[in-house]
């Protein structure tokens, strides 16, 4: 070490703080995320042996709430979170600060999908496609095949024929509720 800059990386060590390159590394941070978790979520739910001793333990919540967000067996939160954030901070490059905040933003995301409210002017809702009653249909009896996206976009949901598409209504008690199509839940 030289110059007294004990800690301090070496210029060839030392990680781009410009904006444009920790947006690049946000994005790839997400997709990757994004597409780890999609398969590793919907493997649970299609394995029988893995979803009744592993991910049944996260379903049980019919309704989502706030506090469910990180509800599951410890061997599911290591494979799809641990591992999941793992592999997005390698392949993305991100710096330790800007891992410290992207998956600080991830775990609120998922904090926010599992609360059951959908609010006017929420900024996770307006940016994303993947929110509150986006996968609240995927905790729905009849939504457990669909919906399989985490955190952020619905993009392979889309692609591989997941994706199930609803509408909000208004219910008569106030308040209201994410429905999907009746063509849904018919054939299920």
């Amino acid at each position: 070490v030289t110059g007294g800059n004990i800690g301090a990386g070496s210029s060839t060590t030392t990680q781009s703080s410009s904006i444009f390159a920790i947006a690049r590394q946000l994005v790839i941070a997400m997709v990757v995320l994004d597409t780890y978790q999609y398969f590793i979520h919907r493997f649970l739910y299609h394995n029988k042996f893995l979803y009744r001793y592993i991910h049944a333990q996260h379903h049980q919540l019919v309704v989502p709430y706030t506090y469910g967000a990180l509800y599951s067996h410890p061997l599911e939160a290591f494979l799809g979170e641990t591992i999941g954030a793992f592999v997005s901070f390698a392949i993305s490059g991100m710096s330790p600060r800007t891992a410290i905040f992207f998956f600080s933003f991830s775990t609120i995301k998922n904090v926010d999908d599992h609360c059951g409210i959908l609010l006017p002017g929420n900024p996770f809702h307006l940016l994303f496609r993947n929110n509150t009653a986006y996968h609240d249909i995927h905790h729905q009896l009849y939504g457990g095949k669909y919906n399989y996206a985490q955190p952020f976009f619905v993009m392979w949901d889309k692609i591989l024929g997941t994706h199930m598409p609803y509408s909000i209504e208004k219910r008569v008690d106030g308040g209201f509720e994410a429905r999907p199509p009746k063509v849904y839940y018919k054939e299920d």
